[in-house]
């Protein structure tokens, strides 16, 4: 066996072994402490491995999230840079609806904005004007993180494997144009079982959340894959993510875009 055909069948089994722990719901050792441990030049591999799995179990990508977006978060990591994940149309939520707390492992909930396109992006050229052009509507949302990996234990490459620590998403159901609000400053409160518990402003996010997604066009060209229109784009949280437990309801309001639910049972 050629050392590609190796390295083909290592990717596959990390792949398989993320797949048994997201329909288990028995999270696994950090890759990066497998033996041999997962390589970072590796991670995005082993993520779209996964992503053609769940292509396979009848899954549609409906959009992107970007994560480690906050200084914060990156020297945490210890990482100089973003990553990113796929949306998948199962992941989905209602606005107002609830998420059977069983079907997760350790999940955690952090307020974003949604970017829905109304045209494809440019790839590597994708300026700040593009994004702003291709966008049909911008909605207060909700995302739901998970780590397959146990104990949330990760690195950079573990993160970016496990397809960002990626699990649900919940877009609110008002909508605004993108040039109707200044994106840069919008704040956010986001509330736990009533009580205000995070906030930030959307400059948090890489300095801004169109920035974040010129960063994620950019990216996607490395892997031939394009942002087309009705993509549905989170640009990374302003403010921590807070844990999820049975009979939990959380609560994002954003300043002029109005606000987004959810609960777990």
């Amino acid at each position: 066996m050629s050392g590609e055909e190796r390295s083909r069948e290592r990717i596959q089994a990390l792949a398989d072994r993320l797949w048994e722990a997201e329909t288990t719901t028995r999270p696994v050792p950090p890759l990066t402490e497998a033996e041999p441990p997962l390589r970072p030049e590796d991670a995005y591999a082993v993520q779209l491995a996964v992503a053609d799995m769940r292509r396979g179990a009848g899954h549609r990508v409906v959009g992107k999230k970007i994560g480690l977006t906050s200084a914060a978060m990156q020297q945490l990591i210890g990482v100089d840079e973003p990553d990113y994940g796929h949306l998948f149309d199962v992941m989905s939520v209602a606005d107002g609806g609830t998420i059977r707390r069983a079907e997760l492992i350790a999940p955690k909930v952090e307020p974003e904005i949604a970017f829905v396109l109304a045209a494809p992006l440019p790839g590597r050229a994708t300026t700040p004007e593009d994004v702003l052009r291709c966008t049909a509507s911008i909605h207060p949302a909700l995302e739901v993180v998970d780590s397959r990996v146990r104990d949330w234990r990760i690195r950079w490459a573990d993160t970016v494997a496990d397809n960002g620590s990626s699990a649900r998403f919940v877009l609110g159901e008002s909508a605004v144009e993108p040039r109707d609000l200044d994106l840069t400053a919008l704040e956010v409160v986001l509330s736990r079982n009533c009580r205000a518990e995070a906030s930030g402003t959307m400059d948090a996010v890489l300095g801004g959340p169109v920035l974040s997604i010129c960063w994620l066009a950019h990216k996607l060209e490395e892997f031939d894959i394009a942002l087309a229109e009705g993509d549905v784009i989170l640009p990374g949280s302003p403010c921590k993510a807070l844990d999820a437990g049975s009979g939990d309801t959380f609560h994002a309001s954003f300043a002029g875009l109005g606000s987004v639910a959810v609960s777990f049972a």
